[in-house]
């Protein structure tokens, strides 16, 4: 959007508003009022669109633009004076209504001779661009996808803006800390409560959300000296507002003692004296426990574990009370000057306001921010440069705000507010339905690009230009599997969080109006069944066109009737072993997107599987912790279905030809994905009948020893991923039939033996990652006839190898991995 569309359409509304007051009052200026109305209101459906595109306007038209706005403000100026005028002072009047009909000239002008010029230009713009468009649009999306956008292993716009978020992130972290002496003070006295003479003892940081609480505790989990005292056993978990107390107490244990508890069953029988016993034997040894984002007493109170050398941090917007907590820390705002440097950094890219720039309207908008650390962040990241009129609306519109308190937290949300209602509409949507995903879990990006693509009748590279520009206005975070290296980024191994007030910023924007007729139906939180709000509700349809649930088990009983004819993305979050599907799935005639999510530690399995058989426009659908049944029992072929992805799946050795004719169930599918399933040892060979498949990622499945020999018929696969499957011996021959293959991934199968001869009739083939494959110790000569590699990551052992063939390949780039030991990745 360019920077001044917003606030042009803002002035003119405002200036309707006076021009129709004047048609009634004022005789001397009623019939230039009139015509100004008329020519503003063919103006604003323009100025609307403008936004809505989201299109940076050249230097040219944005100067013009800039004019016009002027031209406004001085109308709304004018306006404004013609009201005030008494009747009686008609010399007064008459020279105001000189004025009103220079002012109408002015704009007129400007819509017959400007705005027709934009026209005749757009039409030369749109004819020439448009061609180029769709000559570059395939290879850049897969380009983006495999991660070398940028003729290298960088991942593109896509790795930049990871890099970038991994600076500011660890710059954020790094300036917080280190900004003045308010910040040190709460290190400091954090770290004598963790560190003193008490053997053991429960401690809490609290504060209002977006004030920089986690930031603060995970400072204290680096700092060299805790580090220290506490040997490195030092735990962080995060609890959130809904979280399976029972399996996260087990979680607890097992990493603090290193003990497995399956053999006790259920994690809170355990009596607390076998407890202590277990723990005798490393009393010596002292231990941190921290417990971020704690939301009430019931759920802490199981969490603590009174074991000797066990000190516990609690981080919560709560104040506990004295008989749980032994010692609060309340971290404050920051000051002045702390405010003013951790603004200016996102603002202007530096510490400090830059020469020429006005500095009472920056201190007026950091004075807004009150020294909230999250406040400053985005609100000065969506400021970033910006013209002096768009801060001058965004200081108008924070100081009509109240001030923000531990008792203000909606008075929070409607300053973060402004960082959003500038984005374009189709940005400022995607970023609402960021809120429809459970808190502080990772959304996969797969996941989200799907979702919005299927939503909002966008390609994925726009999809992936818009992650990009949330990403850098600090309104979602990109975190890369920490396996991956710093030195490569695609795809595949990205993932999107959010800070907690920017989720509760979204639901608390999409939840305004009447229930039946909100956009997105979103459960924030955990709970044993639906909301009684929408059950009241039932009678009438519910027009969402994004429905998220998060329940625990539910049986046929448990749901009541909804319609939902506009439903296009359906969210289903539980954490159980067994799951009864809505019946009500059966009244989405439009949804595109389902995604079944199952938290808790065993695999679910689903019922009511007929209703499969209704969804005849499904596009995407994603399983996570299911145990997959027969599908032939379950549905009728899903013709539209085009993506099917299967997480920690348990696959019961359900896709044999036996039971499932997947070409027959699936005749449209483009991309298969099945990472960390068990309980399969082979693909079937009618996955080679997928004769539109593009993408196949088999990843992370120990079970998988063999691939179909006929694998070569997938003649349209652009991606193959057989990802850390260590039983794997060999790639089939056929593999050099896949003329269209331009990434192949099979870094980590350890038991992979060498590359097929055959493997250089690929001539397509732009990407190769064979990190951890030891076994692989010689390269086939044929790699040479890969005209299009341009880049291959490997291990050190082969690396001299490729070093031949990258002087036969001009523009070939060969890295080495680095190692990488970290299990960060865990959490994920």
């Amino acid at each position: 959007m360019a920077v001044t569309d917003f606030f042009a359409g803002e002035i003119a509304t405002e200036l309707l508003k006076h021009l129709l007051a004047i048609v009634r009052k004022s005789t001397f200026c009623r019939s230039t009022a009139e015509q100004l109305i008329v020519d503003i209101n063919g103006l604003l459906p323009i100025i609307q669109e403008i936004k809505q595109t989201g299109v940076e306007l050249s230097q040219t038209r944005q100067r013009q633009l800039d004019d016009f706005s002027k031209i406004l403000q001085d109308g709304y100026e004018l306006a404004g004076k013609v009201l005030n005028s008494g009747r009686w002072n008609v010399y007064r009047n008459l020279q105001l209504a000189r004025k009103m009909e220079r002012l109408e000239k002015r704009v007129g002008r400007f819509m017959q001779v400007t705005m027709q010029a934009h026209v005749l230009a757009d039409v030369h713009h749109v004819r020439f661009n448009m061609e180029q468009r769709f000559d570059v649009l395939e290879h850049r999306l897969k380009a983006i996808k495999i991660g070398v956008d940028d003729g290298g292993g960088g991942g593109g716009c896509l790795g930049k803006a990871v890099k970038r978020m991994e600076e500011d992130e660890k710059w954020f972290e790094y300036s917080f800390v280190s900004l003045g002496a308010g910040i040190e003070l709460g290190k400091r006295k954090v770290k004598e409560m963790l560190m003193g003479k008490e053997d053991r003892g429960v401690f809490e940081i609290c504060g209002i959300g977006g004030i920089g609480k986690t930031t603060l505790a995970k400072e204290i989990c680096k700092d060299d000296q805790v580090k220290s005292y506490f040997k490195d056993k030092i735990f962080f978990f995060t609890v959130s507002q809904s979280p399976n107390v029972e399996q996260l107490r087990k979680t607890i244990w097992e990493n603090i003692s290193g003990c497995n508890l399956h053999s006790y069953g259920r994690a809170e029988i355990l009596p607390q004296w076998n407890l202590q016993y277990q723990w005798n034997s490393n009393s010596t040894v002292p231990v941190l426990l921290i417990l971020d984002d704690v939301w009430s007493l019931s759920v802490l109170e199981p969490l603590i574990l009174k074991i000797p050398g066990c000190k516990i941090l609690v981080v919560s917007r709560i104040k506990f009370p004295p008989s749980v907590i032994d010692c609060v820390y309340d971290l404050e705002l920051l000051r002045e000057d702390e405010a003013m440097s951790l603004f200016c950094h996102f603002a202007f890219g530096h510490n400090s306001i830059p020469r020429g720039f006005n500095h009472k309207l920056v201190k007026k908008v950091v004075e807004e921010c009150e020294g909230l650390p999250l406040a400053l962040k985005v609100i000065g990241s969506s400021l970033k440069g910006k013209p002096e009129m768009f801060w001058t609306s965004a200081k108008n519109r924070l100081s009509q705000s109240q001030p923000v308190g531990e008792s203000h937290e909606l008075q929070l949300l409607e300053r973060m507010k402004l960082s959003i209602d500038c984005l374009p509409d189709k940005v400022r949507e995607c970023f609402l339905d960021l809120g429809a995903f459970p808190e502080d879990k990772r959304i996969p990006l797969d996941v989200l690009i799907n979702m919005w693509v299927e939503l909002h009748d966008i390609d994925e590279e726009e999809a992936f230009h818009i992650l990009v520009e949330l990403s850098d206005k600090n309104l979602l975070n990109l975190v890369k599997d920490a396996r991956a290296g710093d030195m490569y980024t695609s795809y595949y191994e990205i993932s999107v969080s959010q800070h907690d007030v920017l989720r509760d910023l979204a639901i608390h924007v999409s939840n305004r109006g009447d229930v039946n007729q909100r956009r997105q139906l979103v459960m924030p939180r955990r709970d044993t069944r639906l909301p009684k709000e929408w059950e009241r509700n039932m009678d009438e349809p519910f027009n969402a066109r994004v429905i998220s649930l998060h329940t625990d088990e539910m049986r046929e009983m448990d749901w009541f009737r909804m319609d939902c004819p506009k439903a296009e993305v359906l969210i289903l979050n539980f954490s159980s072993s067994e799951y009864f599907l809505p019946p009500f799935l059966e009244n989405m005639p439009k949804l595109r997107a389902l995604i079944v999510i199952n938290y808790s530690a065993s695999n679910a399995v689903l019922h009511n599987m007929s209703v499969f058989g209704n969804l005849t426009n499904l596009r995407s659908l994603w399983f996570e912790k299911i145990s997959v049944t027969h599908l032939s029992d379950s549905t009728n072929p899903l013709n539209n279905l085009r993506k099917i992805s299967l997480i920690l799946c348990d696959m019961k050795n359900n896709l044999d030809e036996s039971f499932v004719d997947l070409p027959g169930l699936f005749p449209q599918l483009s991309e298969f994905t099945m990472d960390h399933c068990i309980n399969f040892n082979k693909l079937p060979s009618s996955i080679c009948q997928l004769h539109k498949l593009k993408s196949l990622g088999i990843t992370n499945c120990d079970s998988l020893y063999e691939l179909p020999s006929d694998l070569g018929e997938l003649q349209a696969l652009q991606v193959l991923r057989i990802y850390a499957c260590p039983h794997l011996k060999k790639l089939p021959p056929g593999i050099g039939h896949l003329v269209n293959l331009k990434y192949l991934d099979i870094s980590q199968c350890i038991g992979l033996r060498c590359l097929p001869e055959a493997i250089g009739c690929c001539r397509n083939l732009e990407k190769i990652d064979m990190r951890e494959c030891p076994q692989i110790e010689s390269l086939p000569s044929s790699l040479v006839f890969l005209e299009s590699l341009s880049c291959v990551i490997c291990d050190n052992e082969v690396f001299c190898q490729w070093n031949d063939v990258e002087k036969a390949i001009p523009g070939l780039c060969v890295q080495v991995a680095e190692e990488c030991f970290t299990l960060d990745w865990l959490s994920q």
